[in-house]
């Protein structure tokens, strides 16, 4: 199809069949995120649950839309990440490497698929421990999650994305911990991961996106990382970055034969969607990705990581803006939290007491009084120790 045609015949949120396809793919993220986790064990290779991780989604959605006329294109929309402690993401090694798990550590699990285009992803933090996380661990993760449930609220129409941006550095703040810098979270549309209109999840002088309103029936990848040092993350190694998008708006006549060949690879096998190296011939790979890359013919997706002994907590999840609110279709619960830190501040209590839902006593968006009648809601929107208590709370 091309680029035309896809733009004329663009289909949202108010086609049933594409919310639909949206909430199967986002319940294979949820199954596929709880199956890597209960894999999660000390000495486990990261390599072997990243690759869980794909198969089970490659399984999953290869057994949808198996008998349709139409060819369907579904699988991973981006590739099961694993990174730990202080790595902040991207972290999907190759089969060679050998890193494993160890008790305490702090894991952030990134994933995404798709069905026809229509993408879910998730990311969620797990501490590989026994009983309740505390001290600056339980920080650094409830300050994702209440940053993420914050969002979830303001991420609707009418608002705006510095909006959201303002909110949860000042929850991030609030645990004394940072927002990561350069996270964006993004509009989603078909076979498009990364639309247009972005969430910059930390301000500053360098960093700018074009201001934005949210409507009603976009989607949103919204992404929240969040860490115990500065927030301002370095690339160590570029030998570390596995996963790539195909920029398919460049072109370059390749030199290389093994470039050339890993490029006709990618542009059949992963034309719009991120990928992992590891899809590929591991040796030809490496020759010819370095090429594709310093010609701009692939986006990397370099792993990044704060300095030794800081923690970084990553929350991600899919959200639908339909018409009766928002909707979160992809998350798991957290372990139970025993932070340092309580939210006492008001504005951040009143962000959480809001509804994501509208539809209740006829057009609830325009009811901002009754503040009393909510303070109830914010209670339970505040317990950190899982991850669907806030969306749940508005049930």
């Amino acid at each position: 199809m091309s680029d035309e045609e896809r733009e004329e015949k663009e289909l949202d949120l108010t086609s049933p069949e594409v919310v639909t396809k949206y909430k199967s793919a986002a319940e294979i993220m949820n199954k596929a995120l709880k199956l890597v986790l209960s894999e999660c064990k000390p000495k486990a290779k990261i390599v072997d649950l990243c690759e869980k991780g794909d198969s089970f989604i490659r399984e999953q959605t290869g057994n949808m839309y198996k008998n349709v006329k139409k060819k369907i294109e579904r699988g991973v929309a981006f590739p099961t990440c694993l990174s730990v402690n202080n790595t902040v993401c991207h972290f999907s090694p190759l089969a060679s490497d050998e890193t494993v798990l160890e008790e305490g550590d702090i894991l952030k699990i990134d994933m995404g698929c798709h069905i026809d285009g229509f993408i879910a992803v998730v990311a969620h933090t797990h501490v590989l421990q026994q009983g309740p996380v505390t001290g600056r661990a339980a920080d650094v993760i409830a300050a994702a999650n209440t940053a993420a449930e914050v969002a979830l609220r303001l991420v609707r129409p009418g608002k705006k994305n510095k909006d959201v941006t303002e909110a949860i550095q000042k929850v991030a703040a609030a645990y004394d911990c940072k927002i990561v810098e350069g996270v964006l979270s993004h509009q989603m549309k078909q076979f498009v991961i990364d639309g247009n209109k972005v969430v910059l999840s930390a301000s500053g002088p360098d960093t700018r996106v074009d201001e934005a309103e949210f409507e009603e029936n976009e989607v949103y990848s919204i992404d929240i990382v969040t860490s115990t040092g500065e927030g301002k993350p370095k690339l160590l190694d570029e030998k570390q970055t596995t996963i790539y998008k195909r920029a398919v708006d460049k072109n370059y006549h390749l030199k290389m034969k093994a470039s050339r060949f890993i490029f006709s690879e990618i542009s059949q096998n992963f034309p719009i969607m991120p990928f992992s190296a590891r899809a590929l011939e591991e040796k030809r790979a490496r020759l010819g990705l370095v090429e594709c890359v310093n010609h701009d013919l692939l986006q990397p997706y370099p792993v990044l990581h704060e300095k030794p002994g800081d923690l970084v907590a990553h929350i991600k999840f899919t959200v639908l803006l339909m018409p009766n609110g928002s909707d979160r279709v992809t998350s798991h619960p957290l372990q139970e939290l025993q932070p340092t830190k309580t939210i006492d501040d008001p504005e951040i209590k009143s962000w959480l007491a809001m509804g994501t839902k509208t539809k209740k006593k006829g057009g609830g968006k325009k009811k901002k009084g009754k503040k009393g009648e909510k303070s109830e809601e914010a209670a339970e929107a505040e317990p950190m120790d899982e991850a669907t208590n806030g969306a749940a709370a508005q049930e």
